[in-house]
Order: C-alpha cells, then sequence, then structure tokens
C-alpha cells in the first residue's frame, strides 16, 4: 500500500474486484419439498461446507481485516471504502462485526450493479465523483438489555421449573429487521398474548426472551446463560442454582416462513416427545424432527453450558436469496399467514412442555 502513500487524501477506494451477476432460472422464494424434508428427517447429515468453499463475498480482502491497515488509511485521509454486495437485483447485503469505534475508517456496501458501473468507468480512466451522507451516532456505554417476560407457574412442585422460548430483536440496518428477526420476536410475543387470552395456568413458569446483541455474536443470550445457569467461559465453569430447574429452551431465528419440523440440534432423546406434538399440525404441514445440528446463533448459549435447546424447521422463501442481512429485509417481505400458523405452534410447544410431568431430556 505504500505505493499510494500521498495519493488517497478524499478518495473512495474501491477494495473488491467487479462481481459478474448471474441470471434468476430458479425461484428466489421457496418452500421446502418432501424430498427435502425427508433428507433433514435423516440421521447422518451431509458436512458442513468448508470455510474456504463459501462463495459469498464476505471479508474477503485481508487488508480490511488488519487494523494497522486501516490506521493507514484513516491517516491517509481515506473518504470511505466500497464493498460490493454478495445479492445482485438492486439488494445489499450487509455484514460486520458492529465493533467499529468514533474515528474508524467509514465502510460502505454498494449494490453489485453500481459498484461494477463505477469500477468500469474507472477501467477506462474516466473520473467518477461521488457523494456520501452517513449519519452515526456512537455511544459512551455500548450497554443493551435482554427483555425477558413470562408466565408464572402454578404447581406447587413445578412452577420453579422454566419452559424458555427465544428470539433476537437486534438486527442490521440496511433495511428494518423484519424477517431478522422481527418476525421470530413477533411471533413469541403473539404467542405468549394467546396463552394468555385463554387464561392458562401452566405447571411450570413459561418464559419468553427477546435477545440484543444476538448479530455480534449471541451476545445477551450468552450473558443471561453465565448469570442465571453456567459460565462455560469462565474457570472453573460451575452450574447457578437455577441450573437445575431449567427444563427446555425453543428458539426462533428462521425468518418468516412457516413452521414445518423442530431441528433436534443434536439431542434425540426427545424425538418422541415432539412427533407427538406435532400430531395436531402434520396435515397443515409441519411434520419432521430432525438431528441435525445446525445451530449457531442463541441456541448454542444453552447448549454450550448442558441445557435443552432446540431450533424450528421453516421453510425458507426469500430469507437467503433476498432478505437475510439486507437492504429488502422490511415488512412488505413477510409472510402474515405463516406467522399466524406458527405463533399457534409456540404456543402449543410451550404449554406442552409446561404441562409434562417430567423436565426434558437432557
Amino acid at each position: 500500500m505504500q505505493r499510494f502513500a500521498g495519493k488517497l487524501k478524499d478518495a473512495f477506494l474501491l477494495i473488491d474486484p467487479a462481481r459478474p451477476t448471474h441470471e434468476h432460472f430458479e425461484p428466489q422464494a421457496t418452500r421446502l419439498s418432501d424430498a427435502r424434508l425427508a433428507a433433514l428427517a435423516a440421521v447422518e447429515p451431509p458436512r458442513r461446507m468448508a470455510s474456504n468453499e463459501v462463495v459469498e463475498l464476505r471479508y474477503t480482502d485481508k487488508v480490511m481485516e488488519d487494523p494497522a491497515a486501516r490506521r493507514w488509511l484513516v491517516k491517509e485521509g481515506v473518504a470511505a471504502v466500497l464493498f460490493t454486495s454478495s445479492g445482485d437485483g438492486g439488494t445489499i447485503f450487509i455484514w460486520g462485526n458492529g465493533g467499529a469505534a468514533s474515528g474508524e475508517l467509514p465502510s460502505i456496501k454498494v449494490s453489485a450493479e453500481s459498484y461494477g458501473r463505477i469500477a468500469r468507468i474507472l477501467e477506462k480512466n474516466i473520473s467518477v465523483t461521488l457523494e456520501l451522507e452517513m449519519q452515526n451516532t456512537f455511544y459512551d456505554n455500548p450497554n443493551v438489555s435482554n427483555i425477558i417476560a413470562e408466565i408464572p407457574g402454578t404447581d406447587p412442585k413445578l412452577k420453579d421449573e422454566v419452559v424458555m422460548m427465544g428470539a433476537h430483536f437486534d438486527s442490521w440496518t440496511y433495511g428494518t429487521g423484519a424477517t431478522d428477526n422481527a418476525t421470530g420476536s413477533a411471533m413469541l410475543m403473539e404467542a405468549m398474548r394467546i396463552l394468555k387470552a385463554l387464561n392458562l395456568q401452566p405447571r411450570r413458569t413459561i418464559r419468553i426472551a427477546l435477545w440484543t446483541g444476538e448479530e455480534q455474536g449471541a451476545l445477551g443470550s450468552e450473558a443471561y446463560v453465565a448469570q442465571h445457569y453456567r459460565d462455560w467461559k469462565s474457570a472453573p465453569s460451575t452450574t447457578k442454582p437455577e441450573y437445575d430447574s431449567f427444563s427446555v429452551y425453543f428458539n426462533l431465528d428462521g425468518g418468516t416462513g412457516k413452521i414445518r419440523g423442530i431441528f433436534e440440534l443434536g439431542n434425540t432423546a426427545p424425538s418422541q416427545i415432539f412427533d407427538a406434538w406435532m400430531g395436531p399440525f402434520k396435515e397443515m404441514g409441519m411434520k419432521t424432527v430432525s438431528p441435525w445440528d445446525i445451530g449457531g446463533g442463541d441456541d448454542n448459549s444453552f447448549r454450550h453450558v448442558g441445557l435443552p435447546s432446540f431450533g424450528f424447521i421453516q421453510d425458507p422463501i426469500e430469507y437467503e436469496s433476498r432478505t437475510h442481512h439486507s437492504s429488502a429485509d422490511v415488512y412488505e417481505r413477510i409472510q402474515s399467514e405463516d406467522m399466524q400458523f406458527n405463533t399457534a405452534v409456540l404456543a402449543s410447544f410451550a404449554w406442552q412442555a409446561a404441562q409434562r410431568d417430567e423436565k426434558f431430556p437432557r
């Protein structure tokens, strides 16, 4: 980079090469087929994709991963760095660590089409003038809070035991976070409203959590688990008094699509329990119990300390193709009928878990 010293004042720096886009011959919005659901129910899932096989453009440039390089660019007076989005059709996908401080180098994701146009013009030695307006607020105290609510248990012997459901409510900012994960948060709140409106008296306490900091590494749920159950990062890692009274955790973080089953995340002990609970919903498409371990969000905070944790299988709709962490993650992309179905599933699972004679198998 030293060859550019003294030449970058007020410049916009293009980090990525222009990326070709491709036609979409397959639909971007999909539902899970019977064949796909059968594959998810298989005991042996396919291997996970190796990190060097991932084709999406995320953190592709090593320069921007180097703090010293970023400081050098700031010193040189670079106005901002531009990256190309991994999406197309004008959709911008955003990723990052969320930990930038005031004075950091502004980084901008640009649609693949706009980025490519800028790059092609520059390749012809034609100057390009860009204008940037960025409004950010930095806080001295970055602490934020989880949101917790519960319906207390009523059984004298079981009321202190907890059935828990959770979804993160933080999101990326290019859209409004509608499918990641306002839908999950809204469905949990509606499930609790249903239980409350029916004036049901659960044996165990039913608790929901709307987590913060999930996009930075499940920070909210991890802090909650460390405070109440066990801090797996500490040495020695000892359990807290509430650990033994915890029954089960269900995580919802799959977008707006209809629930089609449940991921056991490697804990196959409750397979028959889940199959029985899905009975009323099987004719409506929820019929799959998958042993697959696909967790990677707030469910991990519970699994890491040995607490039963599960996630729901949902129809993808446009989650990965269009809305996940993107400028298109807005209200117009949600599926209201799917969400209504899902709230019934959530209320049912929470109720049945609260009414069991035994805690969930660990």
